[in-house]
């Protein structure tokens, strides 16, 4: 069973999609920062934002309950293949995303990543485009190895991927310019200098 049954058609909603697409265009001009989404599957949200019949969605993990499949209308794919990819943050990916081509960086997969809390767990460094100096983002049930593939994924820039971090209600972008660099881990002391 997922956590991703919504029988609530407000995810649906053109008016509604568009203050989910602002949302994301203030994560992305921001990295790290935590946007609240309101009542409703943080994840279905975005689903039903940015993808529809045009594009190809893979789920690897089967987040994705069957009424969100069919409402979506997406072409199913395999993560090397598609546009979309939603994965468990708790999980290793164990496939290769597409990263686009120099004619086409704009092809590289934008993944979402379903974590267990954003705001809690461990902290991370983020530098980059829209940070002024350094941000901070503490993300809850991400396995290390995802950071680890992302650096490799992005390491030829223009081509990488892009994440979006999504826990029950909240989202918060990584886009491929950003760089991160853990600061702790919890439990542990953090000595920033």
């Amino acid at each position: 069973m997922t956590d991703l049954k919504n029988n609530d058609l407000r995810p649906w909603s053109p008016g509604h999609q568009q203050t989910v697409y602002r949302h994301l265009l203030r994560a992305f001009s921001f990295p790290g920062r935590i946007e609240k989404l309101g009542d409703g599957c943080a994840l279905t949200q975005v689903l039903a934002t940015l993808v529809d019949s045009e594009v190809r969605l893979a789920d690897p993990h089967r987040l994705v309950d069957e009424l969100t499949r069919q409402r979506l209308q997406a072409r199913i794919a395999a993560p090397e293949h598609a546009q979309f990819i939603v994965a468990d943050g708790s999980k290793p990916p164990a496939w290769e995303p597409r990263q686009g081509s120099l004619d086409s960086p704009e092809q590289g997969a934008t993944i979402l990543l379903k974590v267990a809390s954003l705001g809690r767990g461990t902290h991370w460094s983020l530098e980059g485009p829209g940070i002024e100096t350094r941000a901070s983002l503490a993300i809850e049930g991400l396995a290390p190895a995802w950071m680890d593939r992302r650096t490799a994924w992005n390491a030829a820039f223009p081509l990488g991927v892009d994440v979006v971090l999504i826990d029950t209600t909240c989202m918060a972008a990584l886009p491929r310019t950003t760089v991160m660099s853990c600061v702790s881990t919890p439990g542990e002391t953090s000595w920033v200098m």
